[in-house]
């Protein structure tokens, strides 16, 4: 099931942004068949939500043998995307140049930090490095404190695995039209920067401040932004348009006098302290009472446990209780191919029979090259 439904992805295991990339392309319904290490477990990062809706195969990339089975395997998919630095899959025998030649509609991803090419091609990093020279980590956190690392969202996630996914489909599409297939040079440094595009229009536009802290959309505005309660919780507004302050300043009773020009960035400070005392007199869910369902633009700030529970979020089924664990969802959702109820991750290794058989190996071929350690 799913719009995804018939097409064929191997994937190389990896952590982050890879097996997220998998995640979704499994959950449109793709069949996704993981290449782990022989014995290997399921690596943090890469388990939970991001291991269901694929199957998995062990080998030992080490032996020719093995090297033989996955270009077998690319020969008969659709695609294939790996998480190594520039040069491992060449070094291995499984450079796209090798597995196009096999399979000339095969759609190639690399999913790496800072690209195949550039200085930085060979260096290690992670989510924070990558975001760091994009200008993105530079302008989240407060203005006398240091940048502020917004989880592994930006680089990771949003810039690396779904830009992959994106990509991915993007050039299935292609290929289906062409008969070719191509390399998805997929970068966390691009993907980041493109997240980043409307901040660089602005800010081209002199509508952003390049001082951290200073902007309306990094928390420096009183109608854009957290606030703590009497219990200790949290809650957060979003009231930008005029329509949607006047909302805010009609249920906090502010003063027009005091709050009547919105955006005066100099009197920020001064009002989000008001502001800020007037919250901290109720409860969080106190002030949902009086805010969810209006204009206001409003949320209650909840936790991990507490997310998959909020009431819009159960009407929707935005999070799913998937093998014992809750998870969110597939998305987005679709009217006339809807998706599955995923399938949970499953044990490294567990379907490498099933996958030798599939692609044309026989039993004996199998009970030989487990025997002698090329599979899992």
């Amino acid at each position: 099931m799913g719009p995804l439904a018939g097409l064929s992805i191997i994937e190389f295991a990896g952590i982050g942004p890879g097996p997220l990339a998998g995640t979704f392309l499994g959950d449109m319904g793709a069949d996704v068949i993981r290449i782990d290490r022989p014995q290997g477990a399921v690596a943090l990062g890469a388990d939970g939500a991001l291991s269901r809706n694929r199957r998995s195969i062990g080998l030992n990339l080490k032996d020719p043998r093995a090297v033989a089975i996955a270009l077998r395997l690319m020969a008969q998919v659709d695609g294939v995307f790996e998480p190594f630095r520039p040069g491992v899959m060449e070094r291995l025998g499984l450079s796209p140049e090798v597995c196009l030649a096999r399979n000339s509609r095969l759609v190639y991803g690399r999913m790496t930090g800072w690209g195949q090419s550039g200085p930085l091609a060979q260096a290690a990093g992670h989510d924070i490095n990558y975001i760091a020279i994009t200008g993105a980590l530079h302008a989240m956190g407060e203005a006398d404190r240091p940048p502020f690392p917004p989880l592994n969202l930006v680089g990771d996630f949003g810039g690396g695995g779904l830009l992959l996914a994106f990509g991915m489909v993007c050039a299935l599409l292609s290929a289906q039209r062409t008969g070719v297939g191509q390399v998805v040079d997929a970068a966390m440094v691009d993907g980041a920067a493109s997240l980043m595009g409307m901040i660089y229009g602005v800010y081209a536009k002199g509508a952003w401040s390049n001082q951290r802290g200073s902007n309306a959309l990094a928390g420096a505005a009183h109608f854009y932004g957290c606030y703590e309660c009497a219990d200790g919780k949290y809650v957060a507004f979003g009231s930008i348009e005029p329509q949607f302050y006047a909302i805010l300043r009609d249920k906090l009773g502010l003063s027009a006098a005091a709050f009547g020009d919105q955006h005066a960035p100099a009197q920020w400070p001064a009002l989000k302290i008001q502001i800020g005392a007037l919250i901290k007199t109720r409860t969080r869910d106190e002030w949902s009472t009086v805010f969810e369902g209006t204009d206001v633009c409003f949320g209650p700030v909840l936790d991990l446990a507490e997310a998959p529970l909020h009431p819009h979020n159960v009407a929707r089924g935005t999070f799913i209780n998937v093998g014992g664990e809750i998870q969110p969802a597939p998305a987005p959702r679709f009217s006339g191919t809807p998706t599955a109820t995923p399938r949970p991750g499953l044990p490294a290794c567990g379907d490498t029979q099933a996958v030798l058989l599939g692609a044309g190996y026989t039993q004996e071929d199998y009970a030989a090259l487990k025997s002698a350690g090329v599979v899992g």
